[in-house]
């Protein structure tokens, strides 16, 4: 299908969504439906209305740069070549607009970031990921609930898991998957010697019952006495949860809360997105089979970035992009330009796959 079926078959469809949704027989659901679908695609049908509005006008202004007179020509000249520049960004735009859409863009996110080599160093980083993404969150806007810590007593973290929901927060956050590099000076290091650690990252889209079918028969639930930090409960009553899904392999633990009921919704929660992420895996395996693209995979144990302190700088090397304001990174207020520049290649890489 050319690009030009593509907009035809966009314009045809948001007119019989006008029509459709126009009908006064229409039912409470379907209206629902509907009314998503419309919603998603009236923006798309604007910018083609736009883009060949643009290439009709460029036509108009390259006849009246032959046959009007000295001055209309001229004012047609610096006109047409204005536009002419415009367009391929105009071109791209909608482009990109009719890529195939991500179904978890709009969802919510679950945050998962475990220390990994390098002992208490890589705890304290995987604390200070944690608090970047916490800080990134506030400033897009977006809630930020912590549902697991298990904390060294340095000030460090073993494991950490939150929930963030907000507008696009999956979106935003998905090339954030994999493992996270840092070179700094430890506190506790008396010569001054750089050490190398790591961490690892995974954003996992937060998905409803409806999204993932698990049937009660392959889940093994175990209850337990929490244990660590948590006041009197604590040893006191089994409040703590451990889902296993059989089919998977997958386990996972809850025992932040007093209530046993509170901890298995979390670990339920939390085990829905593993699973999604889990299909989600193999389907992507199973479309990229013939390429390979530049941002990768979200494969957590792909090294993604390095952050080195002793230089300031921050290195994403699956687009080679080097920030040197390791400060604003890390306070989460120049993460946007290492996300965007992200989002900008996966769109490149998939429009190049299209041609």
């Amino acid at each position: 299908m050319s690009i030009e079926d593509s907009f035809n078959k966009v314009l045809a469809r948001v007119a019989e969504l006008r029509d459709t949704l126009a009908s006064p027989a229409l039912d409470a659901v379907r209206m629902a439906g509907l009314s998503k679908e419309y919603s998603d695609l009236e923006p798309v049908a604007a910018e083609i209305a736009s883009l060949r509005a643009a290439r009709t006008e460029l036509a108009d202004l390259d006849q009246m740069r032959a046959d009007g007179d000295p001055e209309m020509r001229r004012m047609a000249e610096e006109e047409y070549y204005a536009l002419k520049e415009r367009l391929p960004a105009m071109e791209r735009r909608v482009q990109v607009l009719l890529l195939p859409r991500d179904e978890a863009d709009e969802k919510n996110a679950i945050l998962e970031i475990r220390a990994g080599t390098g002992g208490d160093e890589a705890a304290l980083f995987a604390g200070d990921l944690f608090e970047m993404y916490r800080k990134y969150a506030a400033l897009q806007g977006w809630r930020f609930e912590v549902m697991d810590l298990s904390e060294t007593g340095i000030g460090g973290m073993k494991e950490a898991i939150a929930n963030i929901t907000g507008r696009n927060v999956f979106a935003r956050l998905k090339f954030e998957s994999g493992v996270h590099r840092v070179q700094r000076v430890p506190a506790t290091e008396a010569s001054g010697r750089i050490h190398t650690s790591a961490a690892t990252v995974a954003v996992l889209p937060d998905v409803e019952e409806v999204d993932v079918t698990i049937d009660d028969k392959d889940l093994r639930i175990d209850v337990y006495r929490a244990s660590g930090a948590g006041g009197q409960h604590v040893n006191k009553t089994e409040s703590a949860v451990r889902i296993t899904h059989l089919p998977s392999g997958i386990v996972v633990a809850q025992q932040d809360e007093k209530s046993q009921h509170k901890n298995k919704a979390k670990a339920m929660k939390i085990l829905r997105a593993r699973i999604y992420e889990a299909e989600r895996a193999v389907q992507d395996a199973e479309r990229a089979a013939d390429r390979k693209s530049q941002v990768g995979s979200g494969d957590r144990s792909e090294r993604i970035r390095t952050y080195n302190f002793p230089q300031g700088r921050v290195t994403d090397h699956r687009i080679n992009l080097t920030l040197y304001k390791i400060d604003k990174v890390m306070l989460g207020e120049a993460l946007d330009e290492i996300i965007d520049a992200l989002t900008a290649e996966d769109e490149a890489a998939r429009l190049a796959a299209l041609n």
